[in-house]
């Protein structure tokens, strides 16, 4: 019996590694300006790769958010219950400035949180959505200033400090969005909440929200019907006189992944909220927070499939088959090589977005942001999906991590606007907005007759044509052709290479592992994860 039970061919688990030893992820850092920080973001890698990190990680989606409608009395108190696990990961990210800090900090703040964000959520992504949301809510709420002077320095804190109390009683606060109703989802003017203003100046809402996440943070922005249109509103939990605000969650959502995380549905009556904005213009005033959830889309997809790659490319270096390692056999170093590719191919375009932010290149930013949240948001569940299977049977299993990696990808692509609605709002901008396109077209010429493959590629867009049913064709080739611009002008010569071979150039296939012959896999894999 023993022999039979004897382990053998395994790989090691991978604990004790510094998630922040990626050349792909410190080298954008540094070029977007933001090389100073790459100390903390090595020592916040350091903490992510520990095996603690990995159980807080497992613990928090295996024991899921619990909801509390009423005591013991059966007075409504509408809260949610965490795991422990849950508030220790959300601890470090609000410590480390993951949540509003950098909107309060100076040099290249937003590239800086935009890399440690990457690497943490590579530990547990779900606890990242509040977090997301109060980086997010800043620049919105800033459309009024008495809001933004009572509520920004907590929001802009490095203090997690869970518990709904008035803002005079809390150290931090973390802020959530309540937008989409069961009728309209998307198509957000559909919203059938109202808004009633009141002599005092605040206003009260009535209705019901089909998803709000995170209902356990402490503010949150909603739309609602005023009389002038559809506007944007502060809700917080607890009102600053410390009372309680009608809050009631009907319900938590059971969700494909993002297990860790709650998301409810929420019902106001009589709520008490301040708006944010002018009013009848809540969307023009929400986007702002939405323009930066979604620049969080985008570096969480790339996250996630770093996160699955490394996965992939530890189990290949250690396990054995057909008379020798993974590692070494041809069409699974075809296959590593596709997954790490694309993996940079994202990170590199997440941090470019995230430079964008912090030098306010504002039309650019518009346009790129949404053709990088509708493009390495859909790649993601195809590199968690072939990464599971590298692993094979040991990747289905739950113990290996992969199958929450694999059940979290899509989320990122339906959160904050779906593929159509990314693929839309490209089309309107580009029709609204000709600075956006020529933003576009300067950064991605500035690699001009460095390969004829991305020259072609560039000069093939100019005849798409913009119409609906073409968007999403449209808005895939101005994201590799964004992305290969990146890489000729920063990867090493096989990285570029091999982009534009495999994505611009024709010579590679649907699926990954169909790397054209003569491809430098060992020198992708090696720029992956060395060892």
């Amino acid at each position: 019996m023993g022999i039979t039970h004897e382990v053998v061919n395994q790989p090691p688990v991978l604990v004790g590694h510094d998630v922040a030893a990626d050349a792909a992820l410190v080298e954008a850092v540094g070029r977007e300006g933001a090389g100073a920080t790459i100390g903390e973001l090595h020592e916040l890698g350091k903490l992510a790769g520990q095996e603690e990190a990995q159980r807080w990680a497992e613990e928090a989606n295996r024991y899921e958010p619990r909801l509390i409608t009423h005591d013991r009395y059966g007075h409504r108190v509408d809260e949610v219950e965490f795991h422990p696990a849950w508030h220790r990961l959300m601890d470090v990210a609000v410590t480390r400035g993951l949540a509003g800090t950098a909107w309060g900090e100076k040099e290249n703040p937003h590239v800086a949180r935009a890399a440690k964000l990457f690497v943490w959520s590579q530990v547990e992504a779900g606890h990242t959505c509040p977090i997301s949301m109060t980086y997010a809510v800043v620049p919105a709420l800033r459309h009024n200033p008495e809001l933004a002077k009572l509520y920004e320095p907590l929001l802009t804190s490095r203090v997690y400090d869970p518990g709904l109390r008035p803002p005079a009683g809390k150290r931090g606060l973390l802020a959530g969005m309540g937008m989409t109703e069961k009728q309209g989802g998307s198509d957000v003017r559909a919203n059938s909440t109202s808004a009633t203003e009141q002599p005092d100046g605040t206003w009260r809402l009535r209705g019901h929200k089909w998803f709000t996440s995170a209902p356990m943070c402490d503010l949150f922005l909603v739309l609602a019907q005023a009389p002038e249109g559809l506007s944007c509103f502060l809700v917080p939990r607890v009102l600053p006189d410390g009372g309680r605000n009608t809050f009631r969650i009907q319900r938590l959502k059971d969700k494909l992944g993002n297990r860790s995380n709650a998301s409810s549905e929420p019902e106001f009556d009589d709520t008490v909220a301040w708006l944010v904005g002018p009013a009848g213009q809540g969307v023009r005033t929400i986007i702002e927070m939405v323009s930066m959830t979604r620049l969080d889309c985008v570096t969480g997809s790339a996250a996630g499939m770093r996160a699955a790659l490394v996965q992939a490319i530890h189990h290949a270096r250690h396990r054995s088959a057909f008379g020798g390692p993974l590692l070494g056999k041809p069409l699974m170093r075809n296959v590593l090589a596709d997954l790490a590719l694309e993996s940079e191919a994202a990170t590199a375009l997440a941090l470019r977005l995230a430079g964008a932010v912090d030098r306010h290149e504002t039309a650019f930013g518009r346009l790129a942001v949404a053709v990088g949240k509708y493009w390495v948001c859909k790649r993601q569940p195809a590199v968690a999906g072939e990464a599971l299977e590298c692993l094979g049977g040991n990747g289905y299993v739950e113990e290996s991590g992969l199958p929450r990696l694999y059940r979290d990808a899509p989320l990122n692509s339906i959160w904050e606007g779906s593929g159509n609605v990314q693929a839309l709002d490209v089309l309107r901008t580009l029709r609204r907005d000709p600075a956006g396109w020529d933003a576009y077209r300067k950064e991605v010429e500035a690699a001009a007759g460095a390969d004829r493959r991305l020259d072609a590629a560039l000069k093939s867009l100019v005849t798409l044509e913009p119409s609906e049913d073409q968007a999403r064709r449209l808005v895939e080739r101005m994201a590799l052709v964004l992305q290969g611009s990146l890489l000729v002008r920063y990867a090493p010569p096989a990285v570029a290479d091999a982009f534009c071979a495999s994505r611009l150039g024709g010579d590679g296939g649907a699926t990954f592992g169909t790397l054209p012959a003569g491809t430098d896999t060992g020198a992708l894999l090696e720029r992956a994860f060395p060892g």
